[in-house]
């Protein structure tokens, strides 16, 4: 694998040393820029191919998370930060890693390690919509961020503000089904004002039930019905 060409963008001068002292210690990571603010980080990207970005949140006029929404094409981006309440408004930016402060150097290596997977995965031919190339996805459930693999659901539930997402725990997150169903696979499918399956999951239907391959029973809503039949 050739090198993974890295840019470091932290306002604080003592994270920016640490990240450089990592970077130093493997051998296939090169530090091309280490960058105090957003601006500069921008003026690096138009001269140079980028393969990861370390990015803070908290940076002086324009944060971290501001500068991903401005950039078309972004670097593989590992977020760097002290505050974990972002993380799930960095992966829905297609962030590969989200490092909280401090964290050694095993855990830094992890994250690029995902960098490299990716790196090293075989591109299809046609762009898949992120939401279909991800495995999973983080949720807010009381003071956790919790990652959930889309193989494990087995159904959600509408709950006020709230949904219930089922694999073999129940987990609360403040979402509404409809805003959750968009983030979801192609193999999620509604069949009921309150409910959405893993198809994968369906077992049977019997008259106007689903039943699941844990024997758990739902309703079909009228108007999705039809949708179901054509699913099948």
């Amino acid at each position: 694998m050739n090198n993974l060409q890295c840019i470091i963008a932290d306002d604080e001068p003592i994270a920016r040393q640490i990240l450089e002292n990592y970077i130093a210690s493997i051998p296939n990571l090169e530090l091309i820029a280490s960058c105090k603010n957003a601006f500069e980080v921008m003026e690096v990207l138009k001269e140079k191919q980028v393969d990861i970005l370390f990015l803070d949140i908290n940076m002086p006029m324009l944060s971290g998370l501001s500068l991903l929404k401005t950039l078309q094409q972004k670097p593989n981006v590992i977020i760097t930060t002290a505050y974990p309440e972002y993380a799930i408004e960095g992966f829905e930016l297609a962030v590969t890693d989200y490092l909280l402060k401090p964290f050694s150097l095993e855990r830094f290596l992890q994250a690029v390690l995902r960098v490299e997977q990716k790196t090293d995965a075989p591109k299809e031919i046609s762009t898949l919509d992120r939401e279909e190339e991800a495995s999973s996805i983080f949720v807010k459930s009381d003071k956790k961020i919790i990652r959930i693999n889309f193989g494990e659901i087995n159904h959600i539930e509408a709950y006020g503000n709230y949904i219930k997402i089922f694999t073999e725990e129940m987990i609360l997150t403040p979402q509404t089904l409809t805003d959750f169903l968009e983030k979801l696979p192609h193999n999620f499918l509604r069949i009921h004002k309150s409910y959405v399956i893993n198809f994968d999951r369906l077992k049977l239907i019997d008259g106007n039930q689903l039943i699941l391959q844990n024997e758990i029973k739902l309703p079909i809503g009228k108007s999705y019905r039809k949708a179901i039949l054509e699913k099948i």
